[in-house]
Parts: structure tokens; sequence; C-alpha cells
């Protein structure tokens, strides 16, 4: 007897039509028609998670890894609630999601209560504040057309999680329409105002001390070489954001890297003439916890409406970063190479390791560089929000390998998951990093990495609590209240997933840690080691 297609198959040939390969999720009772019909295509690999918000996670380091918008499909009410926290970290840091959840059947919504498994008063209305757009479907008919609209809506710069939902009736019942194959998810482009580029170009060729301050935005649009022709044209030292590690040379010599955290740098930005900042709405911690004070003229490249002049005033170019910087190197004219520039950018580093090496942080560093030795260059890394992450947001040379963490929205639990996500699609090993609080957010997914025999080796500090809150309860109150963790043996729990896991010391991490990434399949290295965060220097009375 043959199968009658359903609004379930509709969903799976629109994501088809639309490019997906990969999606992530968990089943749940009213989204079992949707699962049905993922199971029936080969093309379209589905990685099951172990938790809803672990699966956004996932999903989110997917499309960080790829650049595709990633499909996340969970189950009403409480599947569907648990995506919040990741999807408002996918929201912060630009990266598109697509949400697709399952509802209660068609007459249970509204403001009809009829006491529905999962039912919620408006499920929607929880999504509305966190993901770019919301949808609910009520007709097999509007699948592909809501799916097409909320994929756009993602890819669209800005980037970031777009929400849909299906009733359980209609992912069940019959199509209805022909197979989906003509939808159209390319985004619109967002170019730069010829106007705006013109006197953008007019103050950056007449600076005689240009900046750049370049944000997640420029990677995120690959405007890499963009960037580096523009900043090489203007003779402009190059700072980069926590969140836009990759999108400069760490090593060029106009690389001031990502010392934000640092008054020698923050100062060096601020006393630029034109200071042009790409892809960043200057945040909390982009601009030294708002205590950046830029003294010239500010150029603003922001694809985020809302972010534009947000913190500061500023010639605002609302645009997609990539087109901006190719406009404006297209432009501006090439300066001749001035030694004293790299003398500049290297006496700010200088100053910046100098302080440093007053504050006996020697196994610190020790751990971080032994890490970035083991790493091959080209792997991806995704970083928890743990001491060494911090560390990591200033120090680390991503190299050909993009780093990323969890550092726009903040919350635990973003390093494994998300690890695993990108494993989902890359070819060779990925890095993960947490301390033994986040990783028990996240603990679970081991199963998934098992299952799914996915290259991540992930590397968990241990050093027995909130490490970072540690730290600053002890400088705001002078003893730390509830940081303290009771936590299992992460070896022996990661082997009794399947998991080869080993304990090290900083002094055999980096051949432990490359051991570890060189094996097929998952690892864990488990380093138990307390850390110390550097001292920032956020005014300038703290400049030594």
């Amino acid at each position: 007897m043959s199968r009658t297609r359903t609004g379930g198959d509709a969903v799976v040939e629109t994501l088809k039509a639309l490019g997906a390969r990969t999606a992530f999720g968990i089943p749940g009772q009213h989204a079992l028609g949707l699962f049905d019909a993922i199971d029936r295509e080969p093309s379209l690999r589905f990685v099951s998670n172990r938790v809803e918000n672990n699966a956004a996670f996932a999903a989110d380091g997917y499309a960080r890894t790829t650049g595709e918008v990633a499909p996340l499909l969970v189950s009403t009410g409480p599947g569907a609630l648990l995506t919040l926290a990741s999807l408002q970290e996918s929201r912060a840091a630009g990266v598109p999601v697509l949400g697709i959840s399952s509802q209660v059947p068609v007459a249970g919504l509204g403001e009809a209560r009829r006491g529905f498994l999962h039912e919620l008063p408006d499920q929607q209305a929880s999504f509305a504040g966190v993901v770019k757009s919301t949808r609910v479907v009520r007709h097999a008919s509007q699948i592909p057309s809501a799916l097409a609209e909320a994929w756009r809506d993602a890819a669209a710069a800005p980037p970031g999680p777009s929400w849909v939902e299906i009733p359980q009736d209609i992912l069940l019942g019959p199509a209805g329409l022909p197979p989906v194959a003509d939808v159209e998810g390319s985004p619109p482009a967002l170019p730069p105002r010829a106007e705006l580029i013109d006197a953008a170009a007019r103050l950056l060729a007449g600076a005689e001390r240009p900046a750049v301050l370049a944000g997640g935005g420029v990677a995120r649009s690959g405007a890499h070489s963009a960037l580096r022709e523009l900043a090489e044209r203007l003779q402009a030292p190059v700072a980069t954001t926590f969140g836009g590690k990759d999108a400069f040379p760490w090593e060029h010599p106009l690389s001031l890297q990502s010392w934000l955290e640092d008054r020698h740098l923050t100062s060096f930005l601020e006393q630029a003439d034109v200071l042009l900042v790409a892809g960043s709405g200057l945040g909390e911690l982009s601009s030294n916890y708002h205590t950046f004070r830029p003294q010239g003229r500010l150029v603003q490249i922001e694809a985020d409406l809302g972010k534009l002049e947000s913190n500061h005033p500023a010639l605002g170019i609302h645009a997609d970063a990539a087109a901006a910087l190719a406009a404006l190197a297209a432009r501006v004219p090439r300066r001749p190479e001035d030694p004293r520039v790299a003398e500049r950018v290297a006496d700010v580093k200088a100053r910046v390791l100098a302080r440093l090496d007053k504050q006996g942080l020697d196994t610190e560093r020790a751990v971080l560089a032994a890490v970035r030795a083991a790493l091959p260059d080209d792997a991806p890394s995704f970083w928890d929000m743990t001491i060494l992450a911090y560390w990591a947001w200033s120090a680390w040379d991503p190299r050909s390998g993009r780093a990323h963490s969890g550092q726009g929205a903040g919350g635990l639990g973003y390093g494994l998951p998300a690890a695993l996500g990108a494993a989902a699609t890359a070819e060779g090993p990925v890095l993960a990093v947490s301390g033994d609080g986040g990783a028990m957010y996240s603990i679970a997914e081991l199963a998934t990495a098992r299952q799914h025999d996915l290259a991540v080796t992930w590397l968990i500090v241990d050093d027995g609590g909130y490490g970072i809150l540690r730290e600053y309860m002890n400088a705001a109150f002078g003893a730390p209240a509830h940081t303290e963790l009771a936590r299992p043996d992460f070896v022996a729990l990661s082997r009794s997933f399947g998991v080869p896991a080993t304990s090290t010391t900083p002094e055999r991490l980096q051949a432990d840690l490359s051991a570890a990434l060189a094996a097929p399949g998952p690892s864990v290295v488990v380093l138990p080691a307390v850390l110390r965060m550097f001292e920032p220097t956020h005014l300038a009375a703290d400049t030594p």
C-alpha cells in the first residue's frame, strides 16, 4: 500500500530544496510526523541530541562552521522552551538557525484551552523577543512559503535565528500539495549607500592616525580579504573583538590582536583621529566594559540597525561588512608603508605583555600555549564560559581555524554541543573547552558524540567550581558563595559513555591533547587545575 505524503514530508522536502544538509534536534509526541519524514530522506542527515538546548547549540556550531542556515527540530512546550537560552546566544552572535517546533493541534491554538499535552497559552510569544521572526503554520499549503521566509530571515544580514511552529495534525495530515522543489531562500543583499561610502572614504583617506576595530560581523560576512586590503592601503592598525578574532591575521605587522581588556590597547584606539569600527556594536566586551572613549571621528559599519550608533556617535553605515569594506578598499588611496606604524603596534603589544609578566601567570599562559600547540592550525575550537576561555578571548591566535565562544549571550554549556555541530560537517578534529561547572550542563551529549562518532576532543578544566564566578566574588565580597561544586570523576564518566578519556597535567597537556585530537571519534581530556584570570585595566589610571 502506498504511503500518503504528509505535512511532515512537505517540511523535509522544503528543507532539502532550500539546501539543508544536516539538522539537529530531539523528537517529541507532537513532532512524530516530522521525524518519520526525516527518516525517509537519506540526503538530510539528522543528529539526535540529548537535551533541546544542546541541540540548539549544536545547530549554532554547525551554522558558524559552514555559514549555512542550520535547521533545529524540536517538539511542543517543554522541548521548544528549552531552546530559548541557546537561541539567545545565536541571536546575540549573529548565527543563522532555523527553529522548527511542533504545536498542539490547530483546534488548540489561540484562545482555545483544550488541555492538550504541552499546551501553552501562546508558545509563539515566548520566542518573540529572542529570535528575528516567528511564524505559525495553520495549513499544509503554508509550509513551503513559511519555511522559505524564515530561512531568508535567518540568513539575511545581520543573521540570526528564526522560528516556525507547525501543529501536530498538520504534520500528520495529508500534504495536499505537489512535492516541494521550487522555493527560494536566498537572503536580500545589504549594500552600503554610496554617499556614506564617499564620506567614510574621505575621512579615512585624510586621517593621520587611522585605526580599525573589527568585530564578529567581519568574520561572519567573509570580509577578511577586504579588511586586510583596506588596512594595508591605509596603513591602519587593526584590533579585533573577541567575536571577530579571525577577522585579521594575528601576526600581521598591523595587528593589535584582541587585548580589549587592557588600557594600553584601548587608549591606542581612543587616540585614532579616525576609527573605523566594522561589524561591532561596541558593546560591553568590545569597549573595555564601556570605558572606551574615542577622541576622534568614528565610522561604524553595522548590519544590525539597532546597534548603529547605539553606544557612540558615528558616521553610521548600515550595511553588510563585506560589501562596505570592499567598497572602502576600492575608494581609498594606497599609502606607502610606514615602519613607524608597525613600531607603534609592536610597542602596544609589548606593553600588554609586560603588564602580564608582572602578574605571576606563568601556568595560565603555558596552559593556553599548550592547547594552541596541540590543535592543528585549521581546526575550529569552541569555548564555554570558563577562565581558560576568558584568556582565549584576548590571547588566542586562531590561525586558519575559527575560534567560537558562548560570549554573545554568556550562558554556560556552549562548548561541547556547539563543537558537535561543527564536527557534523568538519573533516578534521574539533576542540571543545569547558570548565567542570559548564561541563555538567552538557555531559549528556557525550552520548550524542558516541552515537554519531563525531570527532570532538573535549578539554575539561576541573577547578572544583564556577571558577570565574569564584574570582568575581572574591574580588567583590572577599569570599565566594555557592561557587564550589561536587562533580563526578569525569574520566570514568566519559569512559562509561564509551568515549576514551584521560587525566592530564599542565606539563603533559600538549602531548595528551595532541594524541586525543589525532585519534578518530570523540575523546575527553581532563585537566585538574585552578587557573587565575589576568587583571584587566579598565581605567587610564590603572595603566602603569
